[in-house]
């Protein structure tokens, strides 16, 4: 241990330990805008800067480690005054129309700037001119080279997290920015619209593409039948926007928040997660028994951004997915079909809006393949984050609304669909229906937990059945090539595979909100979606008696004609930029 004082305070902190963790061990804040922990901690941004008695120069607190005695003023004059012009200048770089931007009131640069009184910003503003290429609006990312503040945290995140190394810097000196790297236009690019770079920028300079006011003009007309789904994950985030506790920020109260919206009728993503787990789950089986997984396993597909890095990255592999939909394709499917013949009205008059905690889903709406001559199955898709606007933009308070029952049919799910929002929970839904459908018993609903909890990348054998499945759970990009190179060496074998593109699963998604003071959150949120599938009343997919009244009444059974025409899909049916034709 290392003892040192920083503001008058003794502190002790690990040997290595740098300026910044040690402060924040005694509860002593300091600001700092690029700094990301293991990811980012080059100092680029200078605002974390401090004197250190006997230096000459300021000192930047997150990558410089304690010394024995060192002596640390975190807010001298000579401190307030450094930093102070450090944010400026930051800001004469700018675009300071703070009323407009989507991060006002959760921006750290806002935050930062208004924690040292800036009024006024002494230097010219200088705004990025002539840049290469223009942004289109219909690509569901956005960046703004005006509020990019060159912190690097996207390169680092995408780098290191993602492996993907979407961003890059352009220009030199003054004329330095963040791009796209290769020289390329982000729709012409690989990525894999998992959002993370966007949950991470401290500012707005990203964001996810804004449909709002879509939604808002689909729920003005008259003609439309507006029916919304919520996936599992957005339950768990989505009342941090307004302060609530996760066990207040129900489902049914964000159902009433629905309703005051004006959607007609209000479904749960978690039923189509079990009707996924029913198609899926049989797919597995038809393959294992027929032999088809030797050597490759079957992947699921249910992470839009996952397909997306699987064909941009391994086309060659892409024949291994699952040939089912993801729940919020099924679902846009059935509302279109099962539910508007239920109604009684035309496919064309139901407009269907997703909720979910995901970036790549608005992209996943817009494929070809996931349309009929009624249109797409799935209109609009938002973010967790663009449903929060919506709220705000019509004074409503959740914290005041009393819950309401979602709406049936597709309103019945359960634990097992539930869990869908975290990582792991796809393969342990899927194994207990599994191990259903070879045994006809019920397997004990903890009986797969093993693959809840553990590091990015996990496995565990089960034996269902007297056959011995191999299974691995694998979260964050970075994690999915480590697993990809190893499966291609044949240093892995594999039956089932798991993949989620975001670290934690859907619970940390691109679309989810974000925590100004950097907290990864999906830890959290991943526990509050067990918790709500430990007391679920049903926590079997087979067992929802709406997915059974749907396959009687219309799909027949798992794997039918008529569900292989609704609920499954062909991967090979769009390409990825680059993926080979």
């Amino acid at each position: 241990m290392v003892t040192l004082t920083i503001d008058g305070r003794t502190v002790q902190a690990q040997e290595g330990a740098t300026i910044l963790e040690a402060a924040a061990q005694a509860d002593i804040h300091i600001p700092h805008l690029c700094y990301l922990k293991g990811i980012n901690e080059i100092a680029a941004c200078r605002v974390c800067c401090v004197e250190v008695e006997g230096e000459r120069a300021m000192v930047t607190a997150c990558n410089n480690p304690v010394k024995e005695g060192m002596v640390v003023h975190t807010n001298s004059p000579r401190v307030r005054s450094t930093r102070r012009i450090n944010v400026e200048l930051i800001l004469s770089q700018h675009d300071c129309k703070c009323a407009t931007c989507v991060r006002s009131g959760n921006c750290q640069l806002q935050t930062i700037a208004n924690d040292l009184g800036i009024v006024k910003v002494h230097y010219e503003t200088q705004l990025p001119r002539g840049l290469r290429g223009a942004w289109t609006t219909t690509f569901p990312l956005y960046h703004d080279y005006n509020k990019c503040i060159k912190c690097m945290r996207c390169i680092q995140v995408c780098d290191k997290v993602q492996t993907l190394s979407i961003w890059d810097v352009s220009g030199t000196g003054g004329r330095t920015m963040v791009d796209v790297s290769g020289n390329r236009v982000m729709k012409d690019s690989d990525c894999a619209l998992c959002g993370q770079c966007i949950t991470h920028c401290p500012t707005g300079g990203l964001r996810e593409r804004d449909d709002t006011m879509e939604v808002f003009s689909a729920l003005a007309d008259p003609d439309k039948i507006t029916v919304v789904q919520v996936a599992p994950a957005v339950r768990t985030a989505w009342g941090e926007a307004f302060g609530m506790p996760r066990e207040q920020a129900t489902m049914e109260r964000m159902a009433a928040a629905l309703r005051r919206l004006g959607f007609d009728y209000v479904f749960d993503t978690n039923f189509t997660a079990d009707l996924t787990i029913m198609e899926e789950g049989s797919e597995f089986l038809h393959r294992l028994k027929a032999g088809g997984l030797t050597r490759w396993p079957m992947f699921t597909s249910c992470c839009p951004g996952w397909v997306r890095f699987l064909k941009g990255q391994y086309p060659e592999l892409v024949g291994q997915l699952s040939s089912a939909k993801s729940p919020q394709q099924m679902f846009g499917s059935v509302a279109k079909s099962w539910f508007a013949q239920t109604l009684g009205v035309a496919p064309e008059k139901i407009c269907c809006v997703s909720i979910m905690p995901c970036v790549a889903k608005k992209a996943e709406a817009e494929l070809p393949t996931m349309a009929t001559q009624h249109g797409p199955d799935v209109d609009w898709v938002l973010t967790t984050r663009e449903f929060v606007r919506m709220l705000r933009a019509d004074q409503l308070d959740p914290k005041y609304l009393p819950e309401e029952p979602l709406d049936s049919p597709m309103g019945v799910a359960t634990g097992a669909g539930v869990i869908f929002g975290a990582t792991g929970g796809v393969m342990e839904a899927a194994l207990r229906t599994a191990a259903y459908l070879l045994t006809g018993e019920d397997p004990a609903p903890d009986a797969f937990a093993q693959v809840r909890t553990g590091p990015g990348l996990r496995e565990a054998t089960y034996e269902v059945a007297g056959i011995p499945v191999r299974c691995a759970v694998v979260s964050g990009l970075g994690n999915a090539r480590a697993l990809m190179e190893q499966l291609k060496a044949g240093k892995v074998h594999y039956d089932f595979v798991e993949v989620m593109a975001c670290p934690g699963g859907c619970v940390g998604g691109g679309g989810q909100p974000i925590s100004c003071e950097d907290k990864e959150l999906y830890g959290e949120r991943g526990q509050r979606l067990y918790a709500l599938d430990k007391s679920a009343p049903v926590r079997f997919s087979h067992e929802n008696p709406q997915v059974q009244a749907l396959y009687r009444e219309y799909l027949g059974s798992p794997l039918s004609e008529k569900a292989e025409e609704l609920l499954h899909t062909d991967h090979k049916g769009w390409l990825m930029p680059g993926e080979p034709r």
